[in-house]
């Protein structure tokens, strides 16, 4: 195990620094580059959330003390994209340099993961679900996911994540029975491996996680990113979120039928971010008025019990919401999201890495907004055609 040195913590002027991991699937090492960043920085989160491989990594991150969360992210990426090919995906990664030689790599790769499985993650069903009648195990989905709840208990230390001391630790998933989406969150319950599978049951390929009695599938089918339950968790406090997308909601018009098929998946599972924090402006903007208009309330009123509900939601609290947003290159194709070689692993992680590095080196980043309610939008790596004024916003 490597050692890992502890940078100092930074000081940052906001109570909460929040860590929100979006779902994606193999292009999760990305996340873990930018986390790697983060550490080198001291920032270490007060709060991480995550949808999917999202919840994979936050689990990592808060179920480890911060001297082994590198380790411990190093050996789950590295478990998972071991070579069963005997290196063929990379051999040829190597010979063709090009987009058409990478594409042909990533779908030797990904065809891998569908016909063969993926190490510590999960593996094809046989009989497959199609020779099993309706109703028995396995019927509902492509694949067995028990090699990943082994890998979860051998590389997370659950006690720590219930451990109210420590890192806050969230992630989401759907109701199968209500199609409702619900979160788990370690400052209510106790949080075990099957909640970080259910955030990351996808159907068709996994079979929908039972918890309590109701069953649940991955988040990403209502909401991949775990901004919402960030931005609308009471107490409110002033909040530095570094959001790591694995999805770009812009992109090209399609050129054929597999540039589609790419699209489709980023536009259903990307987080609409803009819309969101459009939303949570205007909300500030409620939470503001409501403030002035307090103010002017005779004291004896303030105690009634609908003024005391309103001096909740007005809470002065304040944002900068940080994203890193990953942008496919040309040679990824549709199924990047399964495609678990390890050259690929390594690409996303050094990519992470840079993004953050880039983004940590912008002191706006760091100051609190000039007013209460006040929210701050900051990408400074996305692909945008558009100016800095129109990308980093100050709401």
């Amino acid at each position: 195990m490597t050692k890992i040195s502890i940078p100092a913590r930074r000081e940052v002027p906001f109570e909460c620094v929040a860590l929100l991991l979006q779902g994606g699937g193999a292009l999760g090492s990305y996340q873990a580059g930018v986390y790697e960043a983060l550490h080198e920085a001291g920032i270490e989160p007060d709060w991480v959330a995550g949808i999917s491989i999202g919840a994979v990594n936050s689990a990592l991150i808060a179920g480890n003390a911060p001297e082994n969360r590198l380790d411990r992210l190093r050996d789950f990426w590295n478990t998972v994209t071991e070579s069963s090919d005997y290196g063929l995906a990379d051999t040829i990664m190597g010979m063709w340099q090009g987009v058409d030689g990478r594409r042909w790599a990533n779908r030797v790769a990904s065809s891998r993961a569908m016909f063969t499985g993926v190490p510590g993650f999960y593996t094809p069903r046989f009989p497959p679900p199609y020779a099993l009648a309706d109703g028995t195990p396995g019927a509902a989905s492509y694949y067995d996911t028990a090699k990943l709840k082994t890998t979860l208990e051998r590389l997370v230390d659950f006690d720590r994540i219930n451990d109210k001391s420590t890192m806050r630790f969230s992630v989401g998933a759907v109701n199968v029975r209500t199609g409702n989406f619900a979160y788990f969150d370690s400052t209510t319950e106790t949080i075990i491996p099957d909640h970080v599978m259910a955030s990351g049951a996808l159907p068709p390929a996994f079979e929908a996680v039972e918890i309590k009695g109701e069953h649940y599938w991955d988040g990403g089918l209502v909401s991949n990113t775990p901004l919402d339950w960030i931005l609308g968790s009471y107490p409110l406090d002033d909040t530095l979120a570094f959001q790591v997308d694995l999805w770009s909601a812009r992109g090209g018009l399609p050129k054929s039928l597999a540039d589609v098929a790419t699209r489709m998946k980023e536009v259903q599972f990307s987080s609409r971010t803009r819309a969101s924090t459009d939303q949570f402006r205007k909300l500030q903007k409620v939470r503001g008025a409501l403030m002035d208009l307090l103010a002017k309330v005779p004291p004896e009123l303030l105690q009634t019990e609908e003024a005391q509900f309103l001096s909740e939601v007005a809470d002065p609290a304040v944002y900068n919401i940080v994203q890193l947003i990953y942008n496919s290159p040309d040679y990824e194709i549709e199924s990047k999201d399964y495609e678990f070689s390890r050259a690929t692993m390594l690409d996303h992680w050094k990519k992470g890495y840079d993004d953050a590095k880039v983004t940590l080196s912008k002191p706006a980043i760091f100051r609190r907004p000039r007013k209460a309610q006040g929210v701050q939008v900051f990408d400074y790596c996305s692909h945008y055609e558009g100016n800095d004024q129109d990308r980093n916003q100050n709401l």
